[in-house]
């Protein structure tokens, strides 16, 4: 079996584009993966271009030493969209290989090892704030709409929500979001003062009473906090009984230093590639749930990561915002790991 040709293909999604790739052996099996470029990742495609050379005519089943050959080729130019594209290939070859065989890509690693996987509702009124016109999804506005958006989830049938922090209380509600350069008051001052914290705090109240007392709830503060502005806002959201808060640091040591003053589990890694990455944070301590993007990081080295995670007794999550072939590639590695913790979606 060859490698004979290799496409992307990219759909509209209203507010975002998803992306795939699709690789077609000789014998005419097709493997396919989930990659993105809207978020940070421009340019995976022309990276993708750059790599097809190397690939055709090889046999799609031998991923591992494909992998590994790209991962050589682009050495100095390590992580990033290069990182991307190269996890791109490596999943559809995944796919290639499981069909061949005729079998699940979770078989490929040992699995499954577990038949059902609890998924939250990500982005949970975040996309009903900015994105309500481009997703058609109702609008959310004020503290009732959070309210009345617990109770759906609940009624929904869902265990689970995560959300991020809203600004309310204006006339034009906003995300607050200075890690990423969008609308926030003080940017690029990345501080939680008391306008966000209040803010936060009468957020989290409304999904508790909309969603009731049985309902887990997640907080992603991503990167819109400095060391003392992660904790201040972790302190504030204690009383909520939290499931995780998700912190983006690129200071493993920063990040242990909050999670001992904090108490509520911390979450992250996120944004890391491959276990060069993410060894620091589990030789510091300095997470509860280690979460990894495996269409940025491949299925293969994902679940090489989650086994180095439970060498230091740390679950794992998958990052997991894109289309819906990434929650497929996603379930599967949820089928292979152990140590899983949750998985999410969005709906």
């Amino acid at each position: 079996m060859k490698i004979e040709r290799v496409e992307h293909l990219h759909a509209d999604a209203g507010d975002r584009n998803f992306d795939f790739l699709k690789i077609t052996s000789d014998g005419g099996i097709v493997g396919w993966s989930e990659y993105n470029e809207t978020f940070g990742g421009l340019g995976v495609s022309a990276v993708i271009d750059g790599l097809i050379p190397l690939i055709i005519g090889k046999d799609p089943r031998a991923w591992e030493a494909i992998v590994t050959q790209l991962y050589a080729v682009r050495r100095q130019a390590a992580g990033g969209v290069v990182q991307q594209a190269i996890a791109a290939i490596e999943n559809a070859l995944l796919d290639v290989k499981a069909r061949a065989l005729g079998v699940p890509v979770y078989a490929l690693f040992g699995g499954p090892v577990r038949e059902r996987v609890r998924v939250y509702w990500s982005h949970c009124g975040t996309y009903r704030l900015a994105r309500w016109q481009a997703m058609q999804i109702p609008r959310l506005k004020t503290l009732q709409d959070v309210v009345n958006l617990g109770k759906e989830v609940r009624e929904k049938g869902w265990t689970a929500l995560k959300t991020n922090p809203m600004i309310l209380d204006v006339e034009e509600p906003y995300q607050h979001a200075p890690g990423f350069a969008r609308r926030a008051r003080d940017f690029p001052e990345l501080n939680a003062d008391r306008h966000v914290l209040r803010n936060v705090r009468d957020q989290l109240a409304a999904f508790r009473e909309g969603a009731g007392p049985d309902m887990d709830i997640l907080v992603d503060l991503n990167f819109n906090f400095k060391t003392e502005g992660f904790i201040r806002m972790a302190r504030a959201m204690e009383p909520f009984d939290l499931f995780w808060v998700e912190i983006d640091t690129r200071d493993p040591k920063a990040l242990h230093y909050i999670r001992s003053k904090i108490n509520i589990p911390v979450a992250s890694c996120e944004c890391l590639f491959g276990r060069r990455d993410y060894r620091p944070y589990f030789e510091n301590q300095s997470v509860d749930v280690a979460i990894v993007d495996t269409p940025w990081n491949g299925v293969g080295e994902s679940v090489k990561i989650a086994n180095m995670a439970d060498t230091y007794e740390v679950n794992v999550a998958p990052h997991n915002f894109y289309g819906w072939l990434s929650t497929c590639m996603n379930a599967h590695f949820c089928a292979i790991v152990p140590n899983l913790r949750i998985m999410e979606i969005d709906p």
